[in-house]
């Protein structure tokens, strides 16, 4: 059984910073956050998508760590592109060791359009996608298609759950939205990318760092429950697009592991890098049934205030997605909100908080759950 000692994590954005500056932050801020030394750390795992899609073209990535924090241990590099974060989190929950550091720091906003499509986009299928002129944002297009079609969603309740969210990152000191307005009306009448996802349907690449670390040392926050599968590369490979069954069954083992069902989880960080990618969420990790994800965004059940709030942070869309990171962030956002330190956005009467974290259009994905001790 392994529990959270500390968290840290920057502020996500585009300011122009290596990724090992980033990374010190988030792990300085982490280690103050657990009272304790570098020296205590016994491994890491880490997460990066491949430096050369940025100026940065260290390829023995690992190896860095050791020069940075001046300790010899073992480093282990885990990549999955955006699913990263909770990937890392998984395997470093199984690898035994009494004090882990997970670390998540990627540089994205600062590189080109190019690199990022003809690099990031290897995250889906290259033969059958890319080469048929396929980009994310019309990958997740085509998923909310479906969805619509199935279903009575609409692109109004896309934007309810944008809103929602650049809500929620207007009160975070640690988001690019901070204390920025975005309206609702400026939601539905931004610029259409691929139909029926809009400009704000959309996250936005930042640059960042986030750390977790471990301990079997028990503390005010437990990890009780952890999750993770991978499907199929491309949606269209699967049974039903509107479905993501690496979801559904991580969420599954996250439950079964813990003990608990979905409603008794009472805050959750899913993976809105696009807004049906919510609507997927509440659905596949059993907050509701199968078409009904846009009657808890209707209902504003998700919202701050309601049974079961889901992205305080912002999410993806407004706290901004740096790739790596990501999942750690979800991470971050939910232990603070446990331990009641998220100020204006704090959710009160907390015990249980789930955070879900994708990579590709639904490929690997974790799902883990965690637990206030105590108090």
């Amino acid at each position: 059984m392994m529990y959270v000692k500390g968290v840290g994590m920057t502020k996500f954005g585009v300011e122009d910073r290596t990724t090992w500056d980033m990374a010190y932050e988030a792990t300085y801020e982490a280690l103050d956050d657990a009272d304790m030394n570098f020296n205590a750390v016994d491994a890491v795992v880490i997460t990066s998508v491949d430096t050369k899609i940025g100026p940065e073209t260290q390829r023995q990535y690992q190896a860095l760590v050791p020069s940075l924090f001046k300790k010899k241990l073992p480093v282990i590099r885990v990549p999955a592109v955006c699913g990263g974060g909770g990937t890392s989190l998984w395997t470093a929950l199984r690898l035994g060791y009494d004090n882990i550091l997970v670390l998540t720091t990627d540089k994205i906003a600062t590189c080109t359009t190019g690199m990022i499509v003809n690099e990031i986009m290897n995250a889906t299928d290259k033969v059958w996608e890319q080469d048929e002129g396929i980009n994310f944002i019309a990958e997740n297009a085509l998923v909310a298609q479906e969805h619509m079609l199935k279903y009575d969603t609409t692109s109004d309740d896309l934007a309810l759950v944008s809103f929602k969210n650049h809500s929620n990152a207007f009160l975070n000191p640690k988001t690019p939205f901070y204390k920025k307005k975005v309206s609702l009306e400026q939601i539905k009448e931004s610029p259409i990318l691929a139909s029926p996802l809009r400009l704000f349907d959309c996250t936005r690449n930042v640059n960042g760092a986030a750390a977790v670390i471990l301990t079997k040392d028990k503390t005010d926050i437990r990890v009780k429950g952890s999750g993770m599968c991978v499907d199929y590369l491309a949606p269209f490979e699967r049974e039903d697009m509107s479905t993501w069954r690496a979801t559904t069954i991580a969420a599954e083992q996250a439950y079964k592991e813990s003990g608990l069902e979905a409603k008794d989880i009472d805050i959750a960080e899913v993976h809105d890098a696009f807004t049906i990618l919510e609507i997927l969420a509440y659905e596949d990790l059993g907050f509701c049934k199968k078409g009904e994800g846009a009657k808890l965004i209707r209902d504003k059940v998700t919202n701050i205030g309601g049974k079961l709030p889901v992205n305080t942070s912002g999410g993806l869309k407004a706290r901004g997605h740096p790739i790596s990171p990501t999942g750690l962030a979800m991470i971050y956002e939910l232990v603070k909100q446990l331990r009641g330190e998220c100020r204006d956005r704090q959710v009160s009467n907390l015990k249980y908080a789930l955070a879900q974290n994708i990579g590709g259009a639904g490929g690997s994905i974790s799902v883990h759950i965690l637990e206030k001790v105590g108090g």
